[in-house]
């Protein structure tokens, strides 16, 4: 049964009144039990789990580059049987898509702004996203401070990464506080990323957060402080990548005492007697050389075509293991969502990130998860983010990764997601809440929803320049909220100058966003949850000065008459006329506003102006 509302705000109450800024003191935790967790709502109701199966047989390495990839379009799908939950779902796209009773369920567009926590070890390496790849590639910025740190990674590799991060000040229950209070009704916590680190008590990967490093249940704390604050949360998963991502660290000392070694992604279990990591498998983290395939050892970010036909048998204990990490946290927390990062269509497709196999192992923990909601709560109130699906497919949302479309979408539910900074800390990043808000306006105006990371420092606490941004955003978001929360998109997500729309710069927050300029003529528009129309300035425009919204004059004959027009923040009242071209309204003392106004458009039967 979930829990009543009232239950939520007293069990927020009672932890901040416990906790107070936690953030800054040394939080003394432990791993979540089950029993924890069963008392906030959080019960097993996945079929028994089978024990995990050792790494099969791998043959020996070829040469660097000497063997061509399978071709992906004459492999047939692969149909995988690991455990799922049993119901009406079956893990096929037309079954799923059949049964799924809507687009997505409604406290998405009722939430519409989350946060994105994007933290795990690779934030120690202070050298942004992907350290842990690219502290094995000689001349990168991640190479020099993890060479700083620990010297040649023949020896010291990620492994002592994870060894030795511990971030103590780290407190979910004060982040899901605070993030609350900005104005932020979902978040979306990473579980693993790239590098194969489970950030949970993982039945299936001993490299994880609890046998080492923090020695904490993190995604455990994550979940009873989001499901303890009332609000709503997905896991993010980003293992798809892992089996190819790491073949740099089979890579050789290129200069130094230890040229021509290669690194320690050749270790075996075998080597670990004696050592701190003994009884932890290396493959089990780094995975298994490939790089006798071509392209494989010498790619950046875009990977050569084909399937990995001398691993298939690795391949499918690979992926019948990713899924089952996946079904064991859906176990254990019971999120509101789960994603799966990618940039194919879906998750071992065998193109782009799904490069190296094809299988339906997607649509198999998608089936477990929706059957599992029908027996937890007794309805499918969950949904699945596969980045890069079709529209159309009921039950499936996708994102847009520090983009978004040029017009409204309303073929399927989506979220607009990109950090701040970089996807992992780094120094002298760029705290500007005008561009978090501005990329919010951006979302929310094309009908979708926005999720934003916030860069944690290594040991679990934030900049001050970042806090001073979230208040930033909180402020802004508390005379604003009712034309975001519920809201969805007019006819137009906007206007601009000469009739083009002007957006803020695609990618990450940094300084070509922070520094780009809007004028008045730069607008978006929502509907609000109450009908009425919302039109938002992209820039605070002076005193007294006149900002003209095109869509709304008489000429345009769709166009419903205006009874009245409010600043949201503003006490007063708004002058404002109706002309042939425009809706046009003279600005009152906007000194106090930042960032962007909101005009509050009501609808009604009467001409005329005010």
């Amino acid at each position: 049964m979930k829990k009543s509302s009232f239950k939520y705000l007293l069990m927020a109450t009672v932890a901040s009144l416990a906790l107070g800024c936690a953030s800054s003191k040394k939080l003394q935790t432990s791993h979540i039990s089950q029993r924890e967790l069963d008392a906030i709502g959080i019960a097993d109701n996945m079929p028994l789990l089978p024990p995990p199966v050792p790494i099969p047989f791998i043959p020996p390495a070829l040469p660097v580059g000497s063997v061509e990839m399978g071709d992906t379009a004459g492999v047939k799908e692969v149909k995988t049987n690991f455990p799922i939950t049993e119901g009406p779902f079956e893990p096929t796209w037309s079954s799923i898509n059949k049964g799924y009773p809507n687009d997505a369920p409604e406290w998405l567009r009722e939430a519409k702004f989350g946060i994105w926590v994007h933290f795990g070890p690779q934030a120690a390496g202070m050298s942004g996203d992907w350290y842990a790849r690219k502290m094995y590639m000689e001349g990168r910025l991640a190479y020099d401070n993890h060479q700083k740190r620990y010297g040649s990674p023949v020896d010291s590799g990620y492994k002592e990464v994870l060894r030795d991060w511990k971030p103590s000040k780290l407190d979910p229950s004060w982040y899901v506080k605070l993030y609350h209070d900005i104005g932020a009704r979902f978040m979306l916590i990473q579980a693993v990323h790239h590098d194969n680190f489970d950030l949970w008590n993982s039945k299936y990967q001993p490299w994880n957060s609890v046998n080492m490093g923090p020695k904490r249940d993190l995604l455990g704390e994550w979940a009873k402080a989001v499901k303890s604050a009332g609000m709503h949360y997905g896991v993010a998963f980003h293992h798809e990548y892992t089996w190819w991502w790491w073949q740099t660290a089979f890579r050789n000392d290129s200069k130094g005492p230890k040229i021509g070694q290669m690194y320690d992604g050749r270790l075996t279990l075998a080597d670990g007697k004696g050592k701190w990591w003994e009884g932890y498998d290396p493959k089990l983290l780094y995975g298994i050389n490939m790089r006798e395939y071509k392209g494989m050892d010498k790619f950046e970010y875009n990977l050569p075509k084909g399937i990995f036909s001398n691993h298939l048998d690795y391949a499918k204990w690979y992926v019948d293991r990713w899924a089952l990490r996946m079904l064991d946290v859906i176990s254990k927390y019971d999120p509101d969502f789960i994603y799966t990062d990618g940039n194919s269509t879906q998750p071992f497709s065998g193109w782009n990130s799904g490069t190296g196999y094809k299988s339906d192992a997607d649509q198999r923990v998608i089936a477990s998860y929706f059957n599992h909601s029908i027996k937890k709560h007794g309805k499918v109130d969950v949904f699945s983010i596969t980045k890069f699906h079709p529209a159309g497919q009921k039950g499936i949302v996708t994102t847009f990764e520090g983009n978004y479309p040029d017009k409204v979408k309303t073929d399927q539910p989506w979220i607009g997601e990109n950090p701040v900074g970089d996807w992992y800390y780094g120094p002298n990043y760029v705290y500007d809440a005008s561009s978090v808000i501005r990329f919010l306006l951006e979302y929310v105006s094309k009908d979708g929803s926005y999720a934003v990371s916030i860069p944690i420092m290594p040991d679990g606490s934030l900049d001050p320049a970042c806090l001073k941004m979230l208040y930033e955003i909180g402020d802004w978001m508390k005379i604003n909220s009712s034309a975001i929360y519920g809201s969805k998109a007019w006819k137009v997500a906007g206007e601009g100058k000469d009739g083009k729309l002007r957006s803020i710069p695609r990618g990450s927050i940094g300084k070509n966003q922070a520094n780009f300029t809007f004028g008045p003529e730069d607008l978006r528009f929502t509907v609000g949850k109450d009908g009425n129309l919302y039109a938002f300035t992209l820039m605070i425009p002076p005193s007294g000065s006149q900002i003209s919204i095109k869509s709304l004059g008489f000429n345009n004959n769709d166009i419903q008459q205006i009874s009245s027009v409010e600043l949201l923040g503003y006490k007063g009242k708004i002058k404002w006329t109706r002309t042939i071209d425009a809706l046009v309204i003279t600005l009152p003392d906007t000194e106090p506003f930042k960032t962007s106004l909101c005009f509050k458009l009501a609808l009604g039967m009467q001409k005329g102006s005010q």
